[in-house]
């Protein structure tokens, strides 16, 4: 009986805690959805997976003309590297494999992307998150800046990016692109 009696005594504090009722007013959470819409700037810091030495980052800039992606990722093997948005943001398993599979909300399958309008404007491949490949110099070094039309920054805050050892050659399911060698988190960034 005393736990029942403090169980329920528990649960009205909750009820009647400031805060917590309804007063018709936005509460934090959705000011802050309200807010995710305007971010124009996210970054991604690259860190290394176990047994690699992958180091970089990849910008996204929401435009007019779509989402503006531009890296630069040193410590590759020269040729082409997959690399692509991943579900989940979680960079906790030293292989890459906690961030799960490529970000892709309509179920559809993997595909490299596509030539748009021209002038460096293209479409995400299958996947909202298939962004192709990374193209390493002779010194392992590979920058990249192609605007996206069909990819919305705001959904893809809180998630991560993933770049494989070898190349995504737009097979299935995932591009048959390899190990994960390097990881990190899509933030919020400052305005340039």
């Amino acid at each position: 009986m005393t736990r029942l009696i403090a169980a329920a005594a528990l649960c009205s504090t909750f009820a009647f805690a400031p805060g917590c009722c309804h007063t018709g007013k936005k509460h934090d959470g959705d000011a802050m959805h309200g807010q995710k819409e305007k971010i124009t700037h996210a970054i991604c810091i690259l860190s290394a997976t176990d047994g690699n030495a992958v180091t970089g980052w990849v910008k996204f800039e929401q435009t007019a003309q779509g989402t503006r992606v531009t890296a630069e990722v040193a410590g590759l093997t020269p040729g082409l590297h997959g690399f692509h948005v991943h579900h989940l943001g979680d960079i906790s398993a030293p292989d890459g494999t906690a961030t799960a599979g490529h970000y892709n909300p309509h179920g559809v399958d993997h595909g490299l992307p596509g030539e748009g309008e021209g002038h460096g404007h293209m479409e995400v491949g299958g996947h909202v998150g298939d962004l192709g490949n990374l193209d390493a110099n002779a010194q392992g070094r590979a920058t990249y800046d192609v605007t996206y039309k069909d990819l919305k920054l705001h959904f893809i805050l809180g998630r991560s990016i993933i770049v494989h050892r070898d190349e995504d050659d737009g097979g299935q399911p995932t591009g048959n692109a390899g190990p994960r060698i390097a990881q990190g988190v899509i933030g919020i960034d400052a305005a340039e």
